[in-house]
This record gives structure tokens, sequence and C-alpha cells, in this order.
């Protein structure tokens, strides 16, 4: 058993082929899969996803990149979250890489997540870009340890994944772990333990090798599961079965073992 804890099905490269999507997921042995809410705006199609499919899940958030979207309240994303398919807030967190330096707006948009996290009960699903010294601040002033959550496409380094998981959180890898150039990152998966480890697509981005370049899509966590075993020498099922139990853990999710 595999399980995608992040996936933007609802996007255009997969929005047209979720049928064929979902049967990869079948081939390859990926048995549930998170599909993440960017903005609000696109957040009733996630959440239709989710309810369509038993073994998709949905979050409800808005993504830190977006500047040009409305300002989104704490009461807002309590009321969307209240739903039996709705697993996670977010995604959310900072990028101050695609905003140099990061700007006030994002770090209020954060700063309601997690406080909207707080008063829902469930976890956040967060994206640090650049932006570590930043993003565990916030954490640690809004509190964001009472809830916990993933470390969404992690790229960061030990220190900052200790200093995350101290906070009650998990660190999720994706394709990236499979890039030649990723060498600090595959240190860094070797180094987490499993029992604080989701792996991920990030699709339709970030396809692993040996699709790189390619739409990705959430039958393809299997190579990154095969990564992850190869680094750490051990079989790709205990990567399956940690990862998966992980999910089911954190999100509260119907259909573990």
């Amino acid at each position: 058993m595999l399980v995608d804890s992040h996936c933007h099905l609802d996007f255009p490269d997969l929005a047209g082929r979720v049928d064929e999507a979902l049967a990869l997921m079948r081939a390859n042995g990926v048995t549930h899969a998170l599909c993440v809410s960017v903005t609000l705006q696109e957040f009733p199609q996630v959440r239709a996803l989710a309810e369509r499919y038993p073994h998709l899940s949905a979050s409800v958030g808005v993504h830190p990149d977006y500047a040009d979207v409305p300002v989104v309240t704490e009461k807002e994303l309590v009321a969307l979250a209240d739903h039996p398919k709705v697993v996670a807030i977010g995604e959310t967190g900072l990028d101050h890489y695609r905003i140099k330096g990061g700007a006030e707006w994002q770090r209020e948009r954060f700063r309601t997540h997690i406080r909207a996290a707080r008063r829902s009960g469930k976890p956040l699903i967060i994206h640090m870009r650049d932006a570590a010294e930043d993003t565990l601040r916030i954490m640690r002033e809004e509190r964001a340890s009472e809830v916990g959550g993933v470390m969404h496409c992690y790229t960061g380094t030990w220190e900052v994944a200790q200093a995350a998981m101290d906070l009650g959180f998990w660190i999720s890898f994706s394709g990236i772990v499979t890039f030649k150039n990723a060498a600090a990152l595959r240190e860094v998966a070797r180094q987490v333990p499993l029992e604080r480890m989701l792996i991920e697509t990030d699709s339709p981005f970030l396809a692993p090798v040996p699709y790189r370049g390619k739409t990705n899509e959430p039958g393809l966590v299997k190579y990154v599961a095969e990564e992850i075993a190869r680094l750490r020498g051990v079989s790709l099922d205990e990567v399956a079965a940690a990862t998966s139990a992980n999910y089911f853990k954190l999100f509260k999710v119907a259909g573990g073992a």
C-alpha cells in the first residue's frame, strides 16, 4: 500500500484525465491520495473530487504564491473545513523565492490558516520555500504545534526538519529526492525517521526520475518510495507501510490497516 499525501488532480494537466490517473494509482498500488486546495475559488472542484471518489480526500486553503485573490478569513476556512472529506488546512505557508523577502500579507495569510487549523482541529499543509526562519517563527508564535501537520515537498536542511518535527510536523518528500542535483536532500531523507515521514507527488509537477520533465500524477509516488528505500537500505514495503500509516494517522483518514 502506497499513499500520495499531496496532489492537484483539479489542475488542468490532470483534470481531464482523472480516471486515467486513478487507474495508474491502482496499477502501482497507490490506494489513497490527498487533493490539495490552492484557492477558495477552486476549492469546490477539489472537494467534489473527494466526494466522488472514496479513496480521495481534500484540503482547504490559499497558497502563499497567490497574491491577487480575495483576502481569506479564519471564519471562511473553519466553515469550509467542516466537511467529512476535508482533512487538512492548506496549502499555506511562506514563499520568499517567488515573492522576494516575503510580504506582510503573505505572513498574515499564513497566520490566518494556522488559527483556522487550531479552531477546526485539522492539521496544516505547509509550503516553505527560501523562508525557513520566518516560517518556523510564525509556526511557534501561532502555536501550530497544537494541531501539527506536514512540511510539504520538503527541500530544506536537516536542522530545519528537526525544528519542524519538534513542533509536531511530519516531513514529506516528493520526486525532487530522485533528481541528480538533490544530493543534500537525499541526506535529509536518510535521517528523517520513517515514523515522521510522508511521500507525495505534488502532481502535476515534479515528476520523479525516470519521468522527470513529464506530467506527474499520483501513481508515480511509487518512484519516490523506491528512492527512499534505496537511500535507507530498506525494502519498498517498509517505506510504503510506514508512510501510509503516517498518512492515515495524521489526517485521520479512514482506510488504514
